[in-house]
């Protein structure tokens, strides 16, 4: 059972990773002439963004290759109910589907990263209505459910490496650039919605909360 659940949450893994990266950045170019890759840096922000980028690309890495340590037996993965590999496919595909609708609402806007010097319009419609940052809860429904499908301490390692990467992007380098760029639209846009889940992490209104102005394209 080992080789067959690792096999298939690699598979998992890799399409998703071909879907939202890959034919992502390709549509991204042919619409704008960019790939939308800024990497992972900034002005005032630049170690935290270093430090998220080192995360996902190794939480990636990991998403791509322990679940194929384990098909070939090099990573036995944990016994666990086959209810949980279930689950696991279930949040798995729940997370490819959100990020494809969250990519599909940014539009032209889309981006890996943040240009301290760039000004987006903000997304506010689609999965954004329900979560501020809906493509880095995408991220850490697909690595946290292929996890489960072949849990080992390597997949799990990289759960968490995806969970950290996630939490110091958006604290730390994309929420303070927002703030700045789109000032009281965006923490009246904050205080109503969640961060990652629906009705957590939500940002602490300064006075009246505003309502939005919703546009077409926007930030993760």
């Amino acid at each position: 059972m080992n080789d067959l659940a690792g096999a298939a949450a690699g598979l998992v893994y890799a399409a998703a990773v071909l879907v939202l990266l890959v034919v992502q950045t390709w549509r991204q170019h042919r619409a704008t002439g960019s790939t939308g890759f800024n990497g992972f840096r900034g002005a005032t922000q630049d170690l935290a963004a270093r430090l998220a980028g080192i995360g996902f690309v190794m939480a990636v890495l990991i998403g791509l290759g322990a679940p194929w340590l384990t098909a070939t037996g090099t990573l036995p993965a944990w016994p666990l109910p086959i209810m949980v590999g279930a689950f696991g496919i279930v949040v798995a595909a729940a997370g490819l589907q959100l990020g494809v609708a969250a990519q599909r609402a940014m539009g032209r806007s889309w981006r890996i990263g943040v240009d301290q010097n760039e000004s987006t319009n903000l997304v506010v419609d689609g999965p954004f209505r329900l979560v501020r940052n809906p493509i880095f809860t995408a991220l850490m429904m697909l690595q946290a459910g292929t996890a489960a499908m072949a849990l080992t301490w390597l997949s799990l390692l990289g759960a968490a490496l995806m969970f950290a990467a996630c939490q110091v992007q958006t604290r730390l380098v994309e929420e303070p650039y927002l703030l700045r760029h789109h000032e009281d639209s965006y923490r009246g846009y904050g205080a109503q919605t969640g961060r990652f889940v629906p009705g957590c992490g939500r940002l602490r209104p300064l006075g009246p909360v505003p309502a939005p102005h919703r546009t077409a394209g926007g930030e993760a």
